[in-house]
């Protein structure tokens, strides 16, 4: 007879994602995260508070997923390493970004995140004001973007030609439009997806003009 493998706090945790991944966050309860492992509701209290430490558990342990900057890069090369990163997690749990944005009690994976993220831009010469744009303002491109690929009506690495192409005649009156919808079809090979990387230099460039002219303490 097989010995069944002793429930931890972590199990607890990864059985929640992975019903989330299938069904979201309305799928979540204990007994649905019991279900998952093979025991009683009940039996997830001994690791867990209850469905709100639940939720605050599985908010910390996407974190565990990104790719932090490593101590000694350059801070370029690590914003982007971890930004890179930071989108394929959330690609990969598309639950995740609401469940992150909703909690309010940071876990130590998150708190471990921020400060090499912090720590990174701080050896890189970054300000104390300047890191917190920085951080603020990645954050909110590889989320909108993540936000935006999740409700895409194509795939975000392919199709965008066909979709503009079907959309040209729905978009009669709208001379803007029509004319983005025009250039996408022409161009054949349009990937939203690969617009990712473009957008972040972008991004990367501008903080690199704003770190080299900036006054101390600005």
């Amino acid at each position: 007879m097989n010995q069944r493998e002793p429930l931890t706090g972590a199990r607890v945790i990864e059985a929640a994602a992975a019903v989330a991944d299938r069904g979201g966050l309305p799928a979540l309860s204990m007994r649905t995260v019991g279900r998952e492992l093979g025991v009683e509701a009940m039996s997830l209290y001994h690791h867990v508070a209850g469905k709100e430490a639940l939720l605050d558990g599985l908010a910390d342990w996407i974190f565990t997923g990104i790719e932090l900057p490593d101590r000694d890069a350059p801070w370029r090369e690590g914003m982007r390493r971890r930004a890179v990163s930071a989108r394929e997690v959330l690609s990969r749990h598309p639950w995740a970004l609401t469940l992150i944005e909703s909690r309010a009690n940071p876990g130590p994976a998150l708190l471990r995140h921020h400060d090499a993220v912090i720590g990174c831009l701080r050896r890189g010469g970054f300000s104390a004001v300047l890191a917190s744009r920085a951080f603020s303002m990645i954050d909110a491109y590889v989320y909108g973007f993540a936000l935006t690929e999740r409700n895409l009506p194509f795939e975000a690495d392919s199709g965008a030609s066909d979709f503009a192409a079907e959309m040209t005649a729905a978009l009669e009156g709208y001379p803007d439009l029509a004319w983005l919808a025009r250039e996408l079809i022409t161009g054949g090979d349009y990937s939203f997806a690969a617009e990712f990387d473009r957008g972040l230099d972008i991004i990367l460039d501008a903080l690199d003009r704003r770190l080299g002219g900036e006054p101390t303490g600005s």
